[in-house]
C-alpha cells in the first residue's frame, strides 16, 4: 500500500488558490512612542487561502493551508533583526513595524508527502496608497488615517502536476472554499484597481472573486497568444536571414 501511495497520478493536475501580499496601517501617536522614532507603519505580510471568511476584516484566510504547506519563510530587509522569519504553522504571516517599502522573498515549502520542490515568490511591501500618477506618496497624517489600511495582495494558483496518490488524497480531502462569484460590498484589491480611482482609494477590506480569477486567466491566455505570435514572427525573420546568408555565401563562392 505504501508503494502504491508513492505512485504519481499521471496526466492529472490539481491546484490550490492562494493570495500573498501585505496590509499596512499607520501607527497612532501612542503606538509610535513604543517603537523606534522613524517607524511610521505597522504591517503584516502573509500567504493565505484566496477566499475570505464571511464577515471577516482579514483579506483571504478562510482555509487553513497547513494541510499542504509545511513552512513559509519570509526574507525581510537586512536591517531587521533575524531578517529570515520561518513560520511553521498557520497563520503563515509576519507582522512588523517600519518606515520603508522593500521587496520580500517568500519561500513556500510543501509537506513531505507532496514530493514537490519549494516555491519562491516575491512581494514588494506596500505602505502608501496610490496617487493619481500611479506612484506611491506619503499623504498627510490626518488624510492617511481617514483612508484606512493599505492593501497589496496578489492572487496565484499553486499547481501540482502528476501528484503522488497519497498527496492527491490529502488535497481532495481538503477542498478549498470557493471564491464568491462576484464582488460583494468589499473594495477590490489595489493591484487590480485603476491608480487614483475611487475603488483604489476608499480603503476597506479587499475581496478576491471568481470573476477576478477568470479575468486573470484570460489575461494570461492573451499573454501566451502574444508570446507565441512574437515567437513565430522571430522564427520567420530568422529563417529569412538564414536564407539571405546562404545566398550571400553562394555569391562569394562564385
Amino acid at each position: 500500500m505504501a508503494n502504491a501511495e508513492r505512485v504519481r497520478v499521471r496526466g492529472l493536475s490539481i491546484f490550490r488558490p492562494i493570495i500573498y501580499g501585505n496590509t499596512a496601517t499607520l501607527l497612532t501617536p501612542e503606538e509610535r512612542e513604543k517603537h523606534p522614532a522613524e517607524h511610521t507603519h505597522k504591517w503584516t505580510v502573509a500567504v493565505r487561502s484566496a477566499a475570505s471568511a464571511p464577515n471577516s476584516d482579514i483579506v483571504g484566510g478562510a482555509d487553513n493551508l497547513g494541510y499542504f504547506i509545511k513552512r513559509v519563510s519570509f526574507k525581510l530587509h537586512d536591517t531587521y533583526a533575524n531578517p529570515t522569519r520561518n513560520i511553521d504553522k498557520p497563520p503563515f504571516e509576519v507582522s512588523e513595524t517600519g518606515w520603508g517599502e522593500f521587496e520580500i522573498q517568500i519561500r513556500i515549502n510543501f509537506i513531505s508527502e507532496s514530493g514537490e520542490k519549494a516555491m519562491v515568490l516575491y512581494h514588494h511591501l506596500k505602505l502608501h496608497p496610490w496617487t493619481l500618477a500611479g506612484e506611491p506618496e506619503i499623504p498627510p497624517l490626518d488624510i492617511a488615517i481617514k483612508a484606512g489600511p493599505v492593501h497589496s495582495w496578489q492572487y496565484d494558483e499553486i499547481v501540482f502536476n502528476d501528484p503522488y496518490q497519497n498527496f492527491l488524497n490529502i488535497l481532495t480531502n481538503h477542498p478549498p472554499t470557493p471564491l464568491p462569484r462576484i464582488k460583494t460590498t468589499k473594495p477590490i484589491p489595489f493591484h487590480v484597481a485603476n491608480p487614483g480611482s475611487l475603488e483604489a482609494s476608499k480603503g476597506g477590506v479587499p475581496e478576491f472573486t471568481a470573476q477576478m480569477e477568470k479575468d486573470e486567466a484570460d489575461r494570461l491566455e492573451e499573454a501566451k497568444r502574444s508570446i507565441i505570435a512574437e515567437q513565430e514572427k522571430t522564427r520567420s525573420t530568422l529563417i529569412a536571414k538564414e536564407k539571405e546568408l546562404e545566398r550571400l555565401k553562394r555569391l562569394l563562392d562564385n
